[in-house]
């Protein structure tokens, strides 16, 4: 494998559409493995979790079907968190559902075009290489929170808000997954919250790759200089709880906190149903939405 790039393992059992894909990502910096069938797949991920970074999944296979694989990924401790993009020809949403419940990242209806396919590995590369950083983050903070009972803390910019959410996520036991959904909410209360951001024009600025000069940009204007987002922090006899603040004016997060098959063919809004499902024991919105809290068990799971 070449230094410094990134594995795609795509899993299809038709042997034009693996070589359209393999056409597709020819000439980027991605490396792309095949597999024709899903046990084989599995045992590419089993016998080097570290080598891939996303899995290109077909849904219908011989054997194990897309959705049995994609079970038995999210089944496993060191591959949870890798992204799986389900490509289907089966675009109801009651088959979406299905993918997204099992753990989908992503869906790819078939047929789509070399620019789709390069957005959305792109963006499930990027996160996944997010979520790498942050836990590379948790083992270099320090361990004195596990110490703290209660603290305050604020914050203003994006890598404030990661590093932050690294250092918190220390007092967990569970600490990679309690970091990848206090950054998501963290985010999210700059983003949105103290910048603006919407969901369409995040959009708009994740398909120019713009996302994050955005948010500099915005940063930089006088009538955002003093806007600072809020962290809580409370330690209890069986649980940690976190309250995130930000000065926005809400959203209807009522739209946001499960799986939604309307929004799976779209390039991000999974944030806070991922930090739901898999980061704390509760999550609950205040108000109008600009206040989240969240509780994490503190007992070890068995």
């Amino acid at each position: 494998m070449r230094e410094n790039c990134q594995a795609v393992l795509v899993v299809d059992d038709d042997e034009l559409n693996l070589e359209l894909i393999f056409e597709y990502l020819r000439d980027t910096e991605i490396v792309v493995l095949g597999a024709d069938n899903g046990e084989t797949a599995i045992n590419m991920l089993q016998e080097s979790p570290e080598r891939i970074s996303t899995v290109l999944l077909d849904r219908v296979l011989p054997g194990l079907d897309g959705i049995d694989v994609l079970r038995s990924i999210k089944s496993n401790p060191e591959l949870t968190m890798l992204p799986v993009i389900m490509q289907t020809a089966k675009d109801e949403k009651k088959d979406i559902l299905d993918g997204l419940q099992a753990g989908a990242y992503y869906y790819l209806t078939k047929p789509y075009d070399r620019q789709t396919l390069l957005a959305i590995v792109n963006t499930a590369l990027n996160d996944y290489n997010s979520y790498r950083q942050l836990q590379t983050n948790v083992r270099q903070t320090s361990h004195a929170l596990k110490m703290m009972n209660k603290g305050r803390f604020t914050f203003q910019t994006l890598n404030e808000a990661r590093s932050l959410a690294a250092l918190l996520a220390n007092a967990c036991n569970d600490s990679n997954h309690v970091v990848l959904g206090l950054t998501e909410l963290m985010v999210n209360a700059i983003e949105h919250g103290n910048l603006g951001i919407g969901y369409k024009e995040k959009s708009r600025l994740n398909a120019l790759g713009e996302w994050e000069s955005e948010i500099a940009y915005r940063l930089s204007q006088p009538e955002h200089a003093a806007k600072q987002a809020m962290v809580e922090f409370e330690r209890h006899e069986n649980c940690i709880m976190f309250a995130i603040q930000d000065q926005g004016e809400g959203f209807e997060w009522q739209k946001y906190i499960e799986l939604s098959p309307d929004r799976a063919l779209d390039s991000h809004g999974r944030g806070i149903a991922v930090a739901n499902s898999v980061s704390f024991d509760m999550i609950e919105y205040r108000g109008n939405g600009n206040e989240v809290c969240v509780t994490v068990g503190t007992r070890n799971k068995s």
